[in-house]
């Protein structure tokens, strides 16, 4: 099962990074961030699943430090992964909270730097067992992760200070987006209703007004679909940090062995789910995997999604002119309130 997972995720997460590659549409901050966790989630495939068979049958024997650093690659590639969703989640509160300092704050270069600090981070954190947060070798000399591994680490350090406490930020960042984006689909269908009542309004102001409800379905499309990927990733990660705190609190309890297998393969389906969940919710991901598919097709899909992003180009609609219309739609009412 590991292995199937380990090809899958492999090959799915791959097909990520050739599709924003491949397709300009797809080139933007957030699908930046969410190559940095493919990229993660490749390793885990392509490393970290293989070393963590290996270490199940007590492999490497008498090594510590090599045995550590094998079960350190997957503490670093979590930890990658959760600053990924982070700065997903930091990119989408800027953009729809903050939307004239959106195009200040979040560009490529700044992504780059991002993306290089959080996998500078994660590699660090990954490397605290090696630097002396560990157990001794057990006398038989077999590389298993309760028997090096120390679970105080696991549970204060890791999970606690670099998995809960990003998820929490997580949820409260995508809690505020969505209660921010609910408002303003209120105030828009308010302003459009008002527009339908004026029989003097001109037909500018109604498909500006559509023009924006249409924006708004789509942000709130696009936040759905990253807060299914954080969900996704706290479901699959939160049983094995569960029964690691109860191997902290109780380290002579037994834990039955299905148990701990299940909560582990699930763990490592996480780094398989996401390409499928793209390709189910999101509609750039779904037409361009299909074209890499469909060799032939591939060149008319991107020449047509350029095509039509040149036309949207012509006369965009940012999240900072919602922003202003919205705002200068409210003090027009304003001044039209009688005195």
């Amino acid at each position: 099962v590991s292995l199937a997972i380990a090809a899958l995720s492999t090959a799915g997460n791959l097909l990520v990074c050739v599709a924003v590659g491949l397709n300009r549409k797809l080139r933007t901050v957030t699908n930046y961030f969410l190559v940095s966790l493919a990229v993660a989630d490749i390793c885990v495939g392509a490393v970290a699943i293989p070393c963590a068979i290996l270490t199940n049958f007590g492999i490497p024997r008498d090594n510590l430090y090599l045995c550590l650093f094998m079960l350190s690659v997957l503490i670093m590639l979590t930890q990658s992964s959760i600053f990924s969703l982070l700065a997903v989640a930091l990119e989408r509160y800027v953009a729809i909270l903050m939307p004239l300092r959106y195009h200040t704050l979040v560009t490529p270069r700044n992504a780059i730097l991002v993306i290089l600090v959080t996998w500078l981070l994660a590699f660090l954190i990954g490397l605290v067992p090696l630097m002396g947060w560990h157990k001794a070798l057990q006398p038989a000399g077999y590389c298993l992760f309760v028997d090096v591994v120390q679970m105080s680490y696991m549970v204060y350090f890791n999970f606690f200070a670099c998995v809960l406490a990003p998820l929490l930020v997580m949820f409260l960042i995508y809690a505020q987006i969505f209660i921010t984006v609910k408002r303003q689909m209120r105030r828009i269908a308010s302003e459009r209703r008002g527009i339908g009542a004026d029989g003097g309004a001109g037909p500018n102001a109604k498909e500006g007004a559509v023009a924006r409800a249409a924006q708004m379905k789509q942000e709130m499309r696009t936040a759905t679909s990253l807060f299914l990927v954080l969900f996704l990733f706290t479901v699959c990660w939160m049983p094995l940090h569960i029964i690691n705190c109860f191997l902290l609190l109780c380290a002579t309890c037994p834990v039955p062995m299905p148990l701990l297998s299940t909560a582990i393969i699930l763990s490592h389906a996480n780094s398989a789910v996401n390409p499928f969940l793209y390709a189910y919710k999101m509609k750039a991901f779904r037409d361009t995997f299909k074209a890499i598919f469909l060799c032939g097709r591939a060149g008319s899909l991107f020449f047509s999604s350029s095509l039509s992003s040149a036309r949207r180009a012509a006369k965009p609609l940012s999240w900072a002119a919602l922003y202003s219309a919205l705002k200068a739609s409210s003090s027009r009412r304003l001044t039209k309130q009688p005195v």
